[in-house]
């Protein structure tokens, strides 16, 4: 501990210097880049400008577009062990679920982390740098599977809400998932509540939240929706579910329930600024109107929802309503990929499909970036702003795609970035040169896939 007298050093001051251009998700002008000091941005520097003082160091990104890290707002860690698998490479959301729902009750302490590691590697390198995962599998054995995905996060340096999800309604009860994936409340509630306790942060710089995830309206029951959200009341963490992913989902609703999907919220008290969905495909213009004006959150997947054929969420009108509006890569065996610059992409032509060809580049940036870190309840990431996390994504648009090309923000998304070749979380540099330092990409790769095998042949 130093003396009381004793000046602390202050902590040096980089300047990231004059990029090739830059995407702050807002008005701000960042044309000269930023200074960052202690894990924050200390300052913008307008284009032609000069810091207002002294560094210590220089990166020169004028080969760079500079941008805010990019924020993925729901995800299933663990699938990236069972991608493209060929039985459902071609089946739509309930049997897709059907068919893979034993595969993964088989799941195990040593393939979960692997997974993680497999896909918080992959989101790093695409830009990433704050993920939310759902995981709501707990077999036998994996009752520690949130405190492995912590440990994975804190040795990767990234930012993670880690959502306690759960299963209670078993096919034998009329729901989808077998029984051995299925928890009782009280085990719910209380792991819940043991996680909140150990690993959540609260306030600007958290790099591990806790959040609570009943999976979906086809999974669980409605008392473990209602006490989940009086959990996250008490504690004042977020809540989380699948909601209006399909039709089928719709209708299960209405049999099992009476309710409409937005009801259905409404009556185990989630619709309110505390929750975020993931998927928001099918509501009804009052339903839109509804999700506004409680802040209720959507995670828009759009690289899943066409795989699935689920359908297309209506960002633009969600977002007029007043809904915050993320993106997500969702589950690896639903997209099957873990890369949030190629989401964005998805994201912009899926909505244009919808909309018209005038739905803006930065528009879809901002869903992966602002409208995510809204999404998260997060106001302390997102944007480039002075005293916000220096939480940064740098791509170098310099590959044959590129060639040719004149916007490069607009050229990141029209012409396919799908690496970035550095990304900063927190001041610290965690992709350096489109790799991450000290990971043995092989060697994780050969293991994954022994374990992925495995997981399938049983």
């Amino acid at each position: 501990m130093a003396h009381p007298h004793t000046p602390s050093l202050s902590p040096s001051r980089l300047w990231i210097k004059n990029p090739l251009a830059v995407f702050t998700a807002n008005q701000l002008d960042a044309g000269g880049g930023l200074v960052v000091r202690g894990g924050e941005i200390a300052e913008l520097v307008p284009a032609g400008g000069q810091p207002s003082s002294a560094v210590d160091s220089v990166f020169d990104a004028s080969a760079h577009v500079l941008m805010p890290g990019l924020i993925n707002t729901h995800h299933h860690f663990y699938q990236t062990l069972t991608r493209a698998w060929g039985p459902v490479a071609n089946a739509p959301l309930f049997p897709w679920l059907q068919n893979l729902y034993p595969v993964w009750a088989r799941l195990s302490p040593r393939s979960l982390e692997l997974a993680v590691e497999v896909a918080l590697a992959e989101l790093l390198l695409s830009g990433c740098t704050t993920a939310a995962d759902h995981h709501y599998l707990f077999p036998a054995g994996m009752e520690d599977a949130i405190d492995i995905e912590a440990g994975v996060v804190r040795r990767m340096g990234m930012r993670a809400t880690l959502t306690r999800g759960s299963m209670t309604l078993g096919e034998d009860d009329g729901g989808l998932p077998p029984r051995s994936t299925v928890q009782p409340p009280e085990v719910i509630l209380a792991d819940s509540e043991r996680l909140i306790r150990e690993y959540h942060e609260a306030g600007d710089g958290a790099v591990i939240q806790i959040a609570l995830a009943p999976c979906s309206p086809f999974s669980v029951t409605k008392e473990i929706m209602a006490e989940s959200a009086a959990l996250a009341e008490r504690f004042d963490v977020r809540l989380h579910t699948h909601l209006a992913e399909t039709i089928d989902e719709e209708d299960f609703c209405q049999s099992m329930f009476g309710l409409r999907t937005v009801d259905y919220l409404d009556s185990v008290g989630w619709l309110g600024n505390r929750t975020w969905l993931g998927h928001g495909i099918h509501f009804n213009d009052e339903e839109i109107a509804r999700l506004g004006a409680a802040g209720t959150a959507v995670a828009h997947c759009p690289t899943s929802n066409m795989r699935l054929a689920s359908g297309t969420a209506r960002v633009l009108e969600l977002e007029a309503a007043g809904v915050p509006v993320g993106l997500g890569v969702d589950g690896s065996a639903s997209n099957d990929a873990s890369n949030m610059i190629l989401e964005a992409r998805q994201a912009l032509y899926l909505q244009r499909l919808r909309y018209g060809a005038d739905v803006p580049v930065e528009r879809a940036l901002g869903w992966a970036t602002r409208g995510s870190a809204a999404v998260l309840g997060r106001s302390d990431i997102g944007q480039l702003a002075p005293g916000l996390q220096a939480d940064l994504a740098l791509f170098k648009p310099d590959e044959l795609r590129f060639s040719g090309s004149h916007d490069p923000v607009a050229a990141l998304l029209l012409c396919g970035a799908d690496r970035a070749d550095r990304v900063m979380v927190g001041g610290q540099w965690r992709v350096v040169d489109s790799a991450i330092p000290g990971l043995d990409v092989a060697g994780l790769i050969a293991e994954h896939t022994a374990a992925a095998r495995k997981l399938i042949s049983g």
